[in-house]
């Protein structure tokens, strides 16, 4: 991992010299005041917001954060946030750390390299539940970042065979299983969510993941190049790496998740439970500050500039123009089919980063249901611990936001399949494509 540099306008020159030569907390009040001469250039930050961290004993208890990301377009929260000032705001003075995959991430916030962290939906449970040869280090979610904005690409060779219904894809599984030479399918990590929309994908298709194809692993960044070389039929990954795929002319968009299943949860705002628990200032001003950098994030007006930003080498390294075009919801699949009017990511509508206890639910239902649990997992107990409403409620109460609250209203996906978080255990055992243990 390295750091990305801060940058380089004379502002936050400013910023960083005085952040290291006063103490942290006249170098919060002064970075507030900072923020506010920003705001009116068009951050979000309100004119006369008084900074946590001005007044006494409100301080971060850790005021320099390390923050990890990968170079992907749900990484924009954590960027924003720190190219805006609004860690600063809060009294954080932030170094953001491009990791090169998620279990590098994963192990540099159990090192405490990284002490906050982007992190696939999904992580924290395995990580808590040490899934998979995963160490068993339990792993909190106060904040969800973003809805929405990842895609299933296929080669290019698919195109007019196979598009958003898999039931077309079956029949040549089925041929090259035979033929000795199954196909191979790529997501990020075996737990996340990039592994749970492949696995949903292609089983409503009637193929079975840990039978029929090859799974497996590599990193969003390199999802294109191991593309390029023939190593995959096929990979779900955030953006922009599926319109990347299309821009090179290697692969086309078979469906976007947010077609699998509108507004799913997808990257995370995580901590280590024992930092968490031994520094509640510190992750409430983490929130804080991710609060008013995904209010401005969906403000469709600032999207150029999000793209601008991110687009950095830092940060996403590549061009502005591959991020922007789904960001604002217009999709061309690359196989002739365009839709202009895609739901696209969210950071913040739509009580985006409430910690929902349902989602958690039906991340643990297909744990039980890909066999990566052996037997019934405390569906509840688990969710509770890794979920952290209470802390996420806290942190907007003491900014005056009035979220959407809790939901438990039922979820139906792409296939007609709806999951009722009422009864997770009977929704695992319902699917006819399953790996079931115990």
């Amino acid at each position: 991992m390295h750091s990305a540099p801060r940058s380089k306008s004379p502002l936050q020159h400013r910023r960083t010299f005085l952040a290291g030569s006063l103490s942290a907390a006249a170098a919060a009040l002064l970075a507030g005041c900072e923020s506010s001469s920003t705001a009116t250039s068009g951050s979000p930050v309100a004119p006369g917001t008084v900074p946590a961290g001005a007044i006494a004993g409100d301080a971060p208890e850790v005021p320099e954060l390390r923050i990890g990301i990968i170079a992907l377009t749900d990484c924009s929260p954590f960027v924003i946030a720190h190219e805006k000032g609004l860690f600063a705001k809060y009294g954080i003075k932030s170094t953001i750390s491009k990791g090169a995959s998620w279990a590098a991430i994963r192990d540099g916030l159990h090192n405490n390299d990284i002490q906050a962290t982007h992190l696939l939906f999904g992580m924290p449970f395995a990580s808590t539940m040490g899934l998979l040869g995963a160490p068993k280090r339990p792993v909190v979610i106060p904040w969800l970042l973003n809805r929405n904005g990842q895609a299933i690409t296929l080669k290019a060779d698919l195109k007019g065979k196979v598009a958003a219904d898999p039931k077309a894809l079956k029949p040549l599984v089925d041929e090259a299983k035979v033929a000795g030479k199954p196909m191979t399918f790529a997501m990020t990590f075996p737990p996340g969510t990039h592994a749970m929309w492949m696995r949903y994908y292609l089983a409503a298709g009637g193929i079975h993941p840990d039978q029929d194809v090859a799974l497996s692993t590599v990193p969003p960044p390199q999802m294109v190049a191991n593309m390029k070389v023939g190593k995959m039929d096929g990979f779900c990954v955030g953006e922009p790496w599926g319109t990347r795929a299309i821009g090179d002319g290697i692969g086309f968009t078979a469906i976007t998740t947010q077609e699998i299943w509108k507004d799913h949860p997808e990257k995370v705002c995580a901590f280590t439970e024992p930092f968490a628990e031994k520094n509640p200032k510190t992750v409430k001003a983490v929130l804080k500050a991710l609060h008013e950098a995904s209010v401005w994030l969906d403000d469709m007006a600032n999207r150029p500039e999000q793209a601008q930003i991110v687009s950095a080498p830092s940060y996403i390294n590549c061009s502005p123009e591959t991020i922007l075009g789904r960001l604002e919801g217009k999709c061309d699949y690359g196989d002739g089919r365009i839709n202009n009017d895609l739901p696209y990511m969210i950071f913040h509508d739509r009580n985006c980063n409430y910690p929902q206890a349902k989602y958690g639910l039906w991340w643990l239902s297909q744990f039980r249901r890909w066999g990566m649990v052996e037997g019934t997992p405390d569906y509840a107990g688990t969710v509770k611990r890794v979920l952290r409403a209470d802390i996420y409620e806290e942190a907007m109460k003491e900014i005056g936001y009035s979220h959407g609250g809790a939901n438990s209203e039922p979820e139906t996906l792409f296939d007609g399949v709806t999951f009722d978080p009422a009864d997770p255990e009977a929704y695992a055992k319902s699917f006819a494509v399953n790996n079931l243990k115990g």
